[in-house]
Formats: C-alpha cells, sequence, structure tokens
C-alpha cells in the first residue's frame, strides 16, 4: 500500500532530511543541491515523496492528496484557524524548527501593551503572512475596529507608516528590529507531522510513524523561542520629517533587486542599503523615502495608498487588476529590465498541445475538473475562463509551483525567462499568455499635496528618461 508523504524545502529541508535518515529511510534527491521535487527512498519503495513549500502541505494534506506531510505548525494552524473543521491531524511535534509568532507594534503608534490595545476606538491595522490566524488575534481580543493587510512576506517593515502592527515569525536568532515593540507571542511553533484524517483512520503506516517519531528530537516547544534577540530599542532611520512631502517608493527584494538597482544606478539614482535594516535604505534625492518589500503585495499597497509608486513586474499588476477591476492602482511605465513570458504548462506525458486540447476530455467528463495550479491565481481563473476550461478548480500555490504536476494538478500557470526550468521537471509549454517586464506603478487618486506631486512627476520624470535613452 502506497503511502504519500509531502516534505518541506527552505529553512526546514535540512533538518527534515537528518530525522529522515536517522529514521532509517534511505533517501536520494533530498538536498539542497537537488533540483529534482521528487526525492527517492530505495528501502522503502511505497513511500511516495515530494517536495513542497512548507506553507502548500497543509492544504495538501488537508484535501488529501498526501496521507502525511512535515511542515511548520505555524501554517497548520494559520489553516486550522480558518477551516477547523479540515481534514487535518495534528499527529506528532517533530521539536525542531522552532519559531513564534509575535505580535509587534510600530512605535508611531504609541501602542505599549496588549491593554493598551484594547482600549483603541480607531481601525487598527494589521500586516501579515498570517490573515486567518491575525483576525482571529482580533476578534479574540475584542478590537472594536480592524483591518488585516494580507502580505506575501516582509511584515516587519510595514508599521509604523502603513500599519499599526505586524504578525511576524521569529526564530530563535532574528533580530527584531525597525523601530518595533513586541507585544506578545501568539505561538510558540515548531515543526509538526501531520496526517490526512482518512489516512490516518484507515492505513497501516506505523512503520514510517515509529521511525520518525524514534528518530525526532524532542524538546521543549518554545525553549528556542525564548532565546531571540529583540532589539525593539532601534528606531527606523530613515523616517520622513514631512510625512505629507514625503514621495514613498517601494522597491523589490528577490531575484528584481539587483536589475532594479542597475536601472536606478543608470538614472543617477544611488540606494545605499544599511546591513541592520536593508528594508530600509536611503536615497540620495531628498524628500523620497523606500521600503523593499514583495513584488507580490506591491499593487495592493498602492491601491491602498501606503506608496505613491512602486516598481514591479506587470505580471503582478496584471494579477492584481484582475481581481480589482475598479483598482486605483496602474502602470506609468514600461522599464524594459525583467522579462518573463507567463505560460500554461502541462506534463509531457499528456496528449495536449494547446488549452483547446482539454475541452473534449471535460465536455467527456474522462476529465472530470482541471486542477490548475498557480501563484497567480486571478491571472489563472481569467484564463481558465477566456478557454472555456470548466469544470476547473485553482490550486493556489507559494513556490516550487512545479512539483504539483502531473500528480496534484494538471496544468500550471507560472512565469519563464528560457523554459529551461520547465523542461527539466519533465513539463511543456502549451500556451503564452502575455510577456510582462518591469514597470513603475502609482496610484490614479490625485495628491493633494503640492510638493509630494512634484516630487512624483520629477521621479517619473527621470525614469522616462532613463528608459528612453536605453
Amino acid at each position: 500500500m502506497q503511502v504519500k508523504l509531502a516534505l518541506p524545502k527552505g529553512r526546514l529541508l535540512r533538518p527534515t532530511g537528518t530525522i529522515l535518515q536517522e529514521s532509517g529511510l534511505e533517501l536520494s534527491g533530498y538536498d539542497e543541491q537537488s533540483r529534482s521535487y521528487r526525492p527517492q527512498c530505495t528501502n522503502f519503495p511505497d513511500l511516495f515523496l515530494k517536495i513542497f513549500n512548507e506553507r502548500d502541505i497543509p492544504i495538501q494534506v488537508a484535501v488529501g492528496n498526501y496521507d502525511l506531510g512535515i511542515c511548520g505548525q505555524d501554517w497548520v494552524e494559520e489553516l486550522l484557524s480558518k477551516y477547523g473543521s479540515s481534514a487535518v491531524v495534528k499527529v506528532k511535534d517533530l521539536g525542531y524548527g522552532k519559531r513564534d509568532l509575535c505580535v509587534a507594534a510600530g512605535r508611531a503608534a504609541r501602542i505599549t501593551s496588549i491593554d493598551d490595545l484594547k482600549t483603541r476606538t480607531e481601525t487598527i491595522r494589521i500586516a501579515t503572512e498570517y490573515p486567518n490566524m491575525a483576525e482571529l488575534f482580533a476578534l479574540n481580543l475584542r478590537l472594536r475596529r480592524f483591518s488585516i493587510f494580507p502580505l506575501w512576506g516582509g511584515a516587519e517593515i510595514y508599521p509604523p507608516e502603513s500599519a499599526d502592527l505586524a504578525l511576524i515569525s521569529l526564530t530563535p536568532d532574528t533580530l527584531l528590529n525597525y523601530g518595533l515593540l513586541p507585544l506578545t507571542s501568539i505561538l510558540c511553533s515548531s515543526t509538526f507531522l501531520i496526517a490526512h484524517r482518512r489516512s490516518w483512520e484507515s492505513k497501516d503506516m506505523g512503520f514510517l510513524l515509529d521511525r520518525l517519531c524514534t528518530a525526532a528530537k524532542m524538546e521543549e516547544p518554545g525553549s528556542e523561542g525564548s532565546k531571540r534577540v529583540v532589539d525593539s530599542t532601534k528606531k527606523p532611520s530613515s523616517l520622513p520629517t514631512q510625512q505629507d512631502s514625503a514621495l514613498w517608493l517601494a522597491l523589490p527584494d528577490g531575484h528584481q533587486q539587483e536589475p532594479t538597482l542597475e536601472f536606478l544606478e543608470k538614472a543617477g539614482i544611488k540606494v545605499s542599503y544599511c546591513a541592520q535594516e536593508p528594508r530600509r535604505p536611503s536615497i540620495n534625492l531628498e524628500g523620497v523615502c523606500i521600503k523593499v518589500i514583495r513584488p507580490q503585495d506591491m499593487p495592493l499597497q498602492v491601491a491602498n495608498g501606503n506608496f505613491d509608486l512602486a516598481i514591479t513586474g506587470e505580471d503582478w499588476l496584471y494579477d492584481h487588476l484582475y481581481r480589482f477591476p475598479s483598482s486605483p492602482a496602474k502602470k506609468i511605465l514600461s522599464l524594459g529590465y525583467g522579462k518573463v513570458r507567463i505560460v500554461s504548462v502541462v506534463s509531457k506525458k499528456l496528449p495536449f498541445n494547446s488549452p483547446e486540447d482539454f475541452r473534449v476530455p471535460l465536455r467527456k467528463q474522462s476529465l472530470s475538473t482541471l486542477r490548475i495550479a498557480s501563484e497567480y491565481i486571478n491571472i489563472a481563473d481569467r484564463y481558465a475562463r477566456d478557454n472555456h476550461l470548466s469544470p476547473y478548480r485553482l490550486l493556489p500555490t507559494w513556490g516550487a509551483s512545479e512539483a504539483f504536476l502531473p500528480e496534484d494538478a494538471d496544468m500550471l500557470i507560472e512565469n519563464t525567462q528560457t523554459g529551461r526550468t520547465i523542461a527539466q521537471h519533465n513539463l511543456k509549454i502549451i500556451d503564452t499568455l502575455f510577456e510582462s517586464s518591469a514597470c513603475l506603478i502609482g496610484s490614479a487618486r490625485t495628491v493633494s499635496n503640492e510638493s509630494r506631486q512634484k516630487r512624483i512627476d520629477k521621479f517619473i520624470e527621470i525614469l522616462r528618461q532613463t528608459v528612453e535613452k536605453n
């Protein structure tokens, strides 16, 4: 009888690999150098393994695609806090990979304690990667008014200008700075072994569970969390002195960061990073304040008025506009670098070479539902509707998307530069949705402050001239 186990990539890959090896499993392909998402277990051939972003693992187990999963408890609780009756069973705390989920306040909000928070009558803005847990926290605290800003990452940078609180994860050696004041820890999280309820009740998985639980180093949950370093006295260095007239600019992190800095350098704009505050670099333009955030979060943040301008990808702007067609976020300027194609992808084993090829099996019900996985969930939704691919089901992913095909999805909407990675995973491109590159975005709303508007116009003109020169 086959048992399917979902394994984490990223921070938990190495310690999980050690646990599996100590369990007596002879593995290949589960290491940081491997480009495969399908490790092999030579001494238990009935054990099927696949690697996911750990955020995706509770969902994969909940829907029954996997019998067992290993991931951080924080992501399990994020699922259960909204879907308490889901089919996820928490089997065992494996005792490693600890981190705290901490609620911290920006000092400018003048919130010094949880009791102080309860007395507030104004809307409390909470930025986080954990929107379900943030909502539960606010409801349990009986906050009178609150709003949640769901993010892809980097929540610690949002207070004090763009949020009052941040719900963030802190590892034992995390330095909490940016002028944040920790208020409370809502979860001491470690790595958990979880199971799908039906598999837990019907399948004999004792051979694997005994080995994993014996090999795991059992530690008291939270023992590492208390060691984390907090530097709550450190204040942001680049807060504006005149909030109303300052231009707020969002720059991307990740793989878009370096080409963005090169482009700005060509424009004569120098951005200087500080090791202590890498998300708040300085800039050689007076009255311009920068934050470095995830490109995926920029359109919504611009629409909410937290930034005047942002440099992101056209793909993320379109994904935002497909969900919010009346959003004030708009493209101002194409910058010409960071070019990718947004493509639809299927397994090479499928006899389909276009989206139209799926219509017949869907109509004849030889394919009951088309499962479409993507980080671009709104683009994928529109693509399925435009191509008449009903019935379909969307599977949001948080990375390692190629791993979903062919077992856990039929189609993937993904970006690619060369197509090489897609081919390496035995996948093929059957359609190109559109081409995307870096762009400057802003809000269609009018800025009332004249000085600020002048700074916005000047910055746009500098970038426009640079594009024309290139």
